[in-house]
């Protein structure tokens, strides 16, 4: 192996283990954020939401390599995640719209 191929795949290496890093760091905040009792529950939620979120894109991004792939795979993935948002509003829309007289517990 040439010397520039092993600094190449050193460097993809060094990113690596900092992904796997942050994504170590963002389990252990969301296990952290278990025993951290906020007044609502939806903060709870909304926070770790936000943490997967940012797992996920940095799990898409590196380990899937997204980072380096064509426009298509973005407006692709653009697409999926505004039918996704979509579908998440119209669930939460459809959780409030209960019929008359419904008792719910």
């Amino acid at each position: 192996m040439s010397d520039h191929a092993h600094k190449d795949v050193a460097r993809h290496v060094k990113i690596y283990v900092w992904v796997f890093a942050a994504l170590l760091v963002g389990t252990l905040f969301t296990v952290a954020l278990n025993s951290i009792h906020f007044d609502s529950m939806r903060v709870t939620v909304a926070i770790a939401l936000a943490v997967a979120v940012v797992k996920a894109g940095l799990v898409a991004g590196f380990f899937m390599h997204l980072t380096s792939e064509r426009k298509a795979i973005y407006a692709i993935l653009g697409f999926t995640m505004f039918f996704f948002l979509g579908l998440m509003f119209l669930t939460i829309l459809a959780n409030a719209d209960f019929p008359p007289q419904t008792v719910t517990h």
